[in-house]
């Protein structure tokens, strides 16, 4: 059974005109795209967009939908507003300027119904309008393959729909640089709706790299070999270089039509050179260029004034803008100036016809030209070039090939490539392709001529559908290894059931307030550092903690004095540092540190995180008494990457080469820490300290673990886990701390297997006395009398009441995940509300989680 692939484009290949209320005559197009799209082999294809015309009577429609039925076709009715301010407005007023490198124009010269925000909106409703004809049409297993700049928000409108749906989306413009493209004011909204496709596609490598540094720079993801990383979920972005249908070309030639028109050219030009130029007239065509480089060739070679001919077909666009009206007289004053000057009673060195050709007539043109001159600004692919190629066979001319079209990566090495900009270098590769040998001749259009003819629409169809089908299964696999949402009423019943409960939060990214930062490069980096409780979570943490069945801990990298900053007024443990120094409940810091920490290499690491920070702009580093932490999120992306690479190896050949540290990188940060400094190694020590300190008899029997932490902290999930095999304890050394080691390399929880664990009730062990671990900061120690492995004693956990959950990391050792702290607040709210209703306290409270709002 074929598979079924839905092609959305802003307008159907099809010309509609309106015989009667209920007859419509349809002329379909015969372009290569068009028999690529719908003649995909094992494919079924339909076509899904706008006919070009408006219909606003049902009757008309539906009268269009059945006639264009026949033709594999779906209509997307828009009105004349939307045109006006979708198609009209923002795609060809604001997006493909941009894409060509034009620049946006100046909001005062729009009309206050047509401003960037209003035209957005309507890109949006049109875009939503596409999405639903989708949903109409869509069976599951169907491949939906969205076009252009047009489109760029339907993948996330189909994706929001049905997740699962395979989305592939294809630019046939060019796509800008960062640099240009940030100026767009809605540059991330349309960055994030192009990721929701799973496969994006582009003429070209550079078009593809500019994607992916627009996402890094301005969306701060991760952009891989692959394509753009977020939060575990990669979109793939390639390269698929388009082609034409060259076999219909080479048919052609042998057609009487064209046959008669090669002759009839042929005789017209007899004893002359014909050099062809075949364009819209657009702005990034560069005609101007091209006609003024052909004058100065003139100008520098007499020779050749009576013995070359400059065929430009200029195919009007846009005739009703006034840039391109300006556009086209300025053309027309350079032609008219060039053949006056050089012309003769008989000849003129150019002839320009503002209109289109048919297919016959340009086939038979593309056959008799001696050298085809494409110099377009800025071009998605120009299929010009390879229409020429194709109708090349027995003549095997010359193109000249501008560097700033897409196709000069795949014709470069036989076409000779110019920078049409620069006037001196077109008019000098003019002279070189006119009086070039027929063995360079031959040798180049033999690597150009191959490449076109294998290179077809229909291969690059196949390829990108057949592409987005692996990337799709790829993306399957990746999901099931990803760790499913945390299921909050299942956890929340659990933890209304159990007796002794421990919540143990992260808090940066976990418990912090958002910062909006609009897509700003860096975001708002003052507002970001300073690390702030979410208001919505006062009430809530207040509610948890004063329960006395729960124990709540937060468990940070910060320092202690941001953790007092934010918890101090709260009845729980705090343990800053990862682990390192621990505050009881209405206590005094202390330090859980083991004594054989070294910290010699302090000095020497400060050294080189200064360094770097002085020579990375917008960067900052940490110091903590236990760890030095360096930050590029803010900097520029790619030179902050290739500075912590420098540090990296500054450090590992220098202050740390033998010093008993780890250094761990995060997406955007390089921290350097002593060995063992984790939160999962600290949390044993943690525990037994809380067990002492509450007197705790009862057995802990219920233990979440939320938070957004590195790789390296990970190991506090896998301590708990009671489905995670343990290991035998190795011995303690005497007068030290020690952890077990499980194989992998993660601390064990010191604990016999959970189906025994209900008898283990924490007696009163006495640890061997120890001298306290030396500070400069005078903090206290843990109390030295009681083991400090009895905290892992007291716990009772089976799979079912034990919940570790990783907040927006989908690689995770956790069972669970959720996705940002604002789900973390969600549920956190769930769960305070679900205690004071179970505890009969619900109204004492309510006082609790709305004071903070009065």
């Amino acid at each position: 059974m074929k598979q079924r692939l839905l092609v959305v484009a802003n307008r159907l290949p099809v010309s509609a005109n309106r015989r009667g209320e209920d007859h419509w005559s349809l002329e379909i197009s015969a372009g290569g795209l068009v028999s690529a799209l719908l003649g995909v082999k094992d494919v079924d294809a339909k076509w899904i967009g706008w006919a070009g015309v408006n219909v606003p009577d049902e009757v008309g429609q539906r009268a269009l939908t059945r006639a264009l039925a026949e033709k594999r076709c779906i209509p997307v009715f828009l009105d004349e507003e939307i045109v006006h301010q979708y198609y009209n407005g923002y795609c060809n007023n604001i997006l493909w300027p941009l894409f060509h490198y034009l620049g946006l124009p100046q909001e005062d010269r729009l009309a206050t119904t047509r401003n960037f925000e209003s035209q957005f909106n309507a890109y949006k409703r049109a875009n939503q309008m596409f999405a639903d004809v989708v949903y109409q049409h869509y069976q599951e297993g169907d491949v939906i393959w969205c076009h252009d700049y047009h489109l760029m928000f339907l993948p996330k409108c189909l994706k929001d729909h049905d997740i699962n749906m395979k989305v592939g989306w294809f630019l046939h413009t060019p796509f800008p640089s960062s640099e240009i493209y940030r100026t767009l004011p809605s540059r991330s909204e349309l960055l994030r709706s192009v990721l929701c496709a799973d496969l994006v596609g582009f003429h070209t490598y550079d078009y593809a790299r500019h994607f992916v540094s627009a996402c890094t720079r301005i969306l701060g993801l991760e952009g891989t070999p692959e394509g753009v990383e977020d939060q575990g979920r990669l979109t793939r972005v390639a390269a698929f270089p388009i082609g034409i249908d060259s076999e219909r070309f080479k048919r052609a030639l042998e057609l009487p039509a064209v046959k008669r028109h090669i002759s009839e050219l042929t005789e017209r030009f007899a004893g002359r050179k014909v050099m062809l130029g075949v364009d819209r007239l657009d702005m990034i065509k560069g005609i101007p260029q091209k006609i003024l480089a052909f004058e100065k060739f003139l100008e520098e070679n007499h020779e050749w004034n009576d013995k070359v001919v400059l065929l430009q077909i200029a195919v009007p666009t846009r005739t009703d803008v006034p840039e391109y009206q300006k556009l086209t007289s300025q053309v027309h004053e350079i032609v008219g100036r060039i053949n006056g000057r050089f012309g003769t009673l008989t000849a003129v060195p150019i002839h320009h016809l503002d209109r289109s050709l048919d297919f016959h007539a340009l086939c038979a043109l593309y056959a008799v030209t001696d050298v085809a001159l494409v110099t377009s600004l800025r071009d998605g692919m120009n299929l010009v070039s390879y229409e020429y190629v194709a109708c090349q066979g027995s003549k095997k001319g010359v193109l000249i090939l501008s560097e700033f079209a897409g196709a000069a990566q795949s014709l470069g090495a036989g076409a000779i490539l110019v920078n049409p900009w620069n006037i001196t270098e077109v008019a000098d590769s003019i002279k070189h392709a006119l009086t070039m040998s027929s063995d360079e001749r031959e040798k180049r259009h033999r690597h150009n001529y191959a490449h076109v003819t294998t290179h077809t629409a229909q291969d690059w169809a196949e390829t990108f559908v057949c592409e987005l089908n692996e990337t799709v299964a790829e993306a399957q696999m990746r999901t099931r290894q990803v760790p499913p949402d945390l299921p909050n009423q299942p956890a929340i019943q659990q933890y209304l059931h159990s007796k002794n409960r421990l919540l143990i939060l992260g808090f940066n990214s976990t418990l912090t307030e958002p910062v909006e930062s609009s897509g700003r490069r860096g975001g708002d980096q003052i507002k970001e550092m300073e690390l702030k409780l979410h208001p919505e979570l006062k009430g809530p943490l207040r509610a948890l903690c004063e329960d006395e069945h729960t124990t709540v801990i937060v468990l940070s990298g910060s320092d202690r004095s941001v953790l007092d900053e934010n918890f101090g007024e709260f009845n729980m443990w705090l343990a800053a540092e990862h682990g390192m120094f621990l505050r009881p409940t209405n206590g005094e810091w202390m330090t859980t540190m083991p004594e054989h920490l070294n910290m010699d290499w302090v000095d020497s690491v400060k050294h080189v995180f200064e360094y770097f920070t002085e020579r990375t702009p917008r960067s900052h580093f940490e110091h903590r008494e236990t760890s030095f932490v360096w930050n590029y999120k803010y900097a520029d992306v790619e030179f902050g990457r290739l500075q912590a690479r420098d540090m990296l190896q500054h450090l590992w050949t220098g202050p740390i080469s033998n010093a008993a540290v780890d250094v761990v990188q995060g997406s955007r940060s390089v921290e350097v820490r002593s060995v063992g400094v984790t939160k999962g190694a600290a949390i044993d020590r943690i525990l037994g300290e809380i067990v002492h300190s509450k007197s705790m008899v009862t057995p802990i029997d219920f233990v979440l673990c939320i938070g957004h932490f590195l790789g390296k902290d990970e190991d506090i999930y896998v301590f708990f886990d009671p489905d995670y095999p343990t290991e035998s304890k190795a011995k303690p050394d005497s007068g030290s701390v020690s952890l077990d080691r499980r194989p992998n390399g993660r601390p064990s929880n010191g604990r016999s297997n959970s189906r025994n664990s209900q008898s283990r009730v924490p007696k009163a062990q006495v640890a061997p006395e120890r001298s306290p671990p030396s500070s400069s900061s005078g903090q206290g120690t843990p109390n030295s009398h009681h083991d400090w492995r009895e905290g892992s004693s007291v716990l009772d956990l089976k799979g079912e009441n034990y919940f570790s959950c990783a907040v927006g990391r989908k690689r995770s050792n956790a069972r669970y995940l959720l996705n940002s702290s604002e789900e973390v607040v969600s549920f956190l709210k769930e769960m305070a509300e679900a205690t004071a209703a179970h505890n009969g306290f619900q109204s004492s409270t309510a006082d609790y989680m709305f004071l903070d709002r009065q």
